[in-house]
C-alpha cells in the first residue's frame, strides 16, 4: 500500500471544478431532457394488452433505469461538496437543483405506475419473463403493487412537486443550522472552533474531564439550535403523515418497512429478542463504570475508550489494518479497499467546516464510491472507516448489474457495513499480544452491541411516539427533550446517570428524507450481519464467494426470502435473532471474565 494516503478526495474524477463544474452543468441539462423524454413516452400511454404490444413500456423502462443512474451519480456529487465544505452555498443551490429535477423524474414515475398497475394480471405474468427484464422483474412487479396502494398519479405527482420546497426544504434547513454549529474549545493552549463534526469526534476522548466539559458545551449548543430543529421535524413529520393519511395508511411503519422490502412481523421478532437480552448488557455497563471509577456511566462514557484503545492511531495504520483483516476473509475486498483508499476515494482529513458524521455514497456511471468521515486516530474511527468501506464493496460487486437491481433496501445495506466492521474487530482481537490489549479491542467492539441494541432502540422508541404524538399537532422542545430522555432511559434500562436530551437535534438521521425511520435497518443489519459472520467462521475462505452471491440478490427479493435462501433462516422468528446476539452476548462474557478484579 502506498505510504501517506490521500485523506481528501478525489471528486475531479467524478466532474472537474467542484460546485462551479461546467461538466456537472452539462451533465444535469441533459437529464433534464432525458426525463422530459420519459415524460412524453409515458404521457397518456396505455397499459399493453398483449406481451407484443408492450415494446413502448419496454423502452420507458429502460430510458427511467438510464436518468435512475444520472440522478444518483448527481445526488452524490453534490452531497459530497456539501457535506465537505458547509461553507459551500453553490452546492447548496446544487441540492435545490438536483431535488426539482429528482421531482419532476418521479412526477413522470407517476405515469409509469398508472400503466404498470392498469396491466392485466395475465399480460403481466408473461412480461415479467421477458428476458430484457430478467433482472429486474422483481423490481417492476413490486413497483406495480405499491401503485396500487398510492393516490392517482396526478395528486402523487403534485406532492412529489410540492416536497421540493415543502418536504425536503425543511432537510436543507437543517442542513444549513448544521453549517452554523461551533463550539468553542481550547486544546494545548490554543483556542479552536469546532465544527459539529469535530466536536463529535472529540466527545470519544479518554479524558473525561474534557469529555464532560465537551458534552456539556454540546448540549448547550444544540439548545440553542433546538427552535430550528424543531420546525424542521414537526413539518417532515406533519409532511409525511398527511402523505400517508390522503394514501390511507394507517401505520408510520408502512413506509419504512416497505422500503426496507421487511414484515412487521420481522420487526417485531427482532426487537423483541433484543428487549429480552439486555441483561447482559446492564453487566457490561455497570462494570466499565467500575473500570472509570465512576458509580454510573453519564451519556458521553458510554462510547470512552478503555486503555490502549485510547492512543492515537494514524490514518495509515488504519488503512493497513483493515486491508490486511480484509484480507483475511476475502482477497478481492481486500484489493477493492486498497484501490479505493489509494485512489483518493475517501474524505476523511480532520478540518473544521465538514459535516458531521460518515457516508458512503456511490456513483454508478464511474463505477466508483465516496467515504466521508473526520478521521481524528481513534478506534472508533477506524471502524467507522472499515463500516463504510463495506458498504463501498456492496456497491462494488453489484457495479454491472441494471439501475434497478442494485437499488438494496437500507437494512441490508447496513448488514454489508456492519459485516466489514465485524471482521476488522473480531480480527484484531484475535492477534492482541497481551490482556490488557485485549480487553481494549473487546471493550471497543462491544461498542457496537451497546449502540444497536441500546442507542438505536432508543432511536426507533422516541421516533415512533415522536409521530404519535405529532398527530395532534406540533411538538414542542420542551416535550421532544421528554420523549427522547424517557426513550433513552427505556432502552438504557435506566443505566446512565445523564443523558442526551437534544440527541432528537444533533442526530442528522432523524432529517433525512429520502427514507423515514433510519434508525432500526442498523440494528437489523448489525445482527443480520452477526448471523452471516457466524456462518462465514463455519465455512472458511469458501464463504466469500457466497457473500457475494448474498450481496448480489439483495436488490431483487425481501429480506425474508435472502434469508431463506442464503442462510435458510426465518427472520420473522425470533429464534435467529437471539442467536445472531449470542455472539455479542459473548464478547461480554469474556470482557466481564478478563476485568474481573
Amino acid at each position: 500500500m502506498k505510504m501517506a494516503l490521500p485523506q481528501v478526495w478525489n471528486m475531479d474524477r467524478i466532474f472537474e471544478g467542484g460546485s462551479a463544474s461546467s461538466e456537472f452543468g452539462a451533465f444535469v441539462e441533459e437529464t433534464d431532457q432525458l426525463v422530459a423524454e420519459l415524460a412524453r413516452k409515458l404521457k397518456g400511454g396505455e397499459p399493453p394488452a398483449s406481451k407484443d404490444g408492450a415494446w413502448g413500456l419496454m423502452e420507458a423502462v429502460s430510458l427511467m433505469q438510464t436518468i435512475l443512474f444520472r440522478v444518483r451519480e448527481s445526488e452524490s456529487f453534490v452531497g459530497c461538496l456539501a457535506a465537505a465544505n458547509t461553507s459551500d452555498k453553490k452546492a447548496l443551490q446544487l441540492d435545490g437543483r438536483i431535488k426539482t429535477q429528482l421531482a419532476a423524474y418521479q412526477s413522470a414515475l407517476t405515469q409509469l405506475d398508472r400503466i404498470l398497475k392498469g396491466i392485466e394480471d395475465d399480460v403481466w405474468a408473461e412480461l415479467k419473463g421477458i428476458p430484457e427484464w430478467d433482472h429486474i422483474a422483481f423490481n417492476l412487479d413490486e413497483r406495480r403493487t405499491a401503485a396500487r396502494e398510492k393516490l392517482p398519479p396526478e395528486q402523487e405527482a403534485l406532492a412529489a412537486d410540492l416536497a421540493v420546497d415543502g418536504y425536503h426544504g425543511w432537510s436543507s434547513m437543517y442542513d444549513t443550522v448544521v453549517s452554523h454549529f461551533s463550539i468553542q474549545h481550547q486544546e494545548d493552549g490554543k483556542d479552536l472552533k469546532l465544527s459539529a463534526g469535530q466536536a463529535f469526534n472529540k466527545l470519544h476522548t479518554g479524558d473525561r474531564k474534557v469529555r464532560a466539559e465537551l458534552f456539556r458545551k454540546w448540549e448547550e449548543a444544540w439548545g440553542e439550535k433546538a427552535d430550528y430543529c424543531a420546525d424542521a421535524l414537526n413539518r417532515l413529520g406533519g409532511f409525511r403523515l398527511q402523505l400517508y393519511r390522503h394514501r390511507g395508511w394507517n401505520s408510520i411503519l408502512k413506509e419504512p418497512l416497505s422500503v426496507c422490502r421487511m414484515k412487521p412481523e420481522t420487526l417485531d421478532a427482532m426487537w423483541d429478542a433484543v428487549s429480552r437480552s439486555k441483561e447482559p448488557v446492564k453487566r457490561y455497563l455497570e462494570r466499565k463504570a467500575q473500570i472509570l471509577g465512576l458509580d454510573r456511566l453519564a451519556w458521553h462514557d458510554v462510547p470512552a475508550p478503555l486503555g490502549e484503545t485510547a492512543k492515537h492511531i494514524s490514518y495509515d495504520e488504519g488503512a493497513k489494518l483493515i486491508v490486511e483483516q480484509f484480507g483475511r476473509f476475502s482477497p478481492k475486498m481486500a484489493e477493492f479497499a486498497r484501490t479505493a483508499l489509494e485512489e483518493g476515494w475517501i474524505e476523511g482529513e480532520d478540518r473544521p467546516g465538514k459535516r458531521p458524521g460518515g457516508f458512503c455514497t456511490s456513483f454508478p456511471l464511474k463505477q466508483e464510491t465516496r467515504i466521508f468521515m473526520t478521521y481524528s486516530g481513534t478506534m472508533d474511527n477506524v471502524s467507522t472507516l472499515a463500516h463504510e468501506l463495506g458498504h463501498a464493496y456492496h456497491q462494488h460487486v453489484m457495479n454491472d448489474m441494471p439501475a434497478l437491481a442494485q437499488e438494496y433496501a437500507m437494512n441490508v445495506a447496513e448488514t454489508a457495513s456492519t459485516f466489514a466492521e465485524m471482521i476488522v474487530s473480531d480480527a484484531a482481537l484475535k492477534l492482541a499480544e497481551d490482556k490488557e490489549e485485549k480487553i481494549a479491542l473487546l471493550e471497543q467492539k462491544i461498542q457496537n452491541t451497546v449502540a444497536f441494541m441500546m442507542n438505536i432502540h432508543a432511536r426507533f422508541i422516541f421516533e415512533t411516539r415522536f409521530y404519535e404524538e405529532r398527530k395532534s399537532g406540533l411538538v414542542s422542545v420542551e416535550r421532544l427533550n421528554e420523549l427522547m430522555l424517557e426513550a433513552q432511559k427505556e432502552a438504557y434500562c435506566g443505566m446512565l446517570s445523564e443523558y442526551h436530551p437534544h440527541f432528537w437535534a444533533s442526530k442528522l438521521h432523524f432529517y433525512i428524507t429520502d427514507v423515514p425511520f433510519y434508525n432500526f435497518p442498523y440494528t437489523f443489519g448489525f445482527l443480520f450481519s452477526s448471523g452471516i459472520y457466524a456462518r462465514a467462521q463455519e465455512e472458511g475462505e469458501e464463504f466469500g464467494e457466497r457473500y457475494v452471491d448474498l450481496l448480489r440478490d439483495t436488490g431483487s427479493m425481501s429480506v425474508e426470502n435472502l434469508a431463506a435462501k442464503h442462510l435458510n433462516v426465518d427472520l420473522s422468528k425470533p429464534e435467529f435473532w437471539l442467536q445472531a446476539i449470542e455472539l455479542s452476548l459473548k464478547d461480554i462474557e469474556e470482557f466481564l471474565e478478563l476485568t474481573e478484579k
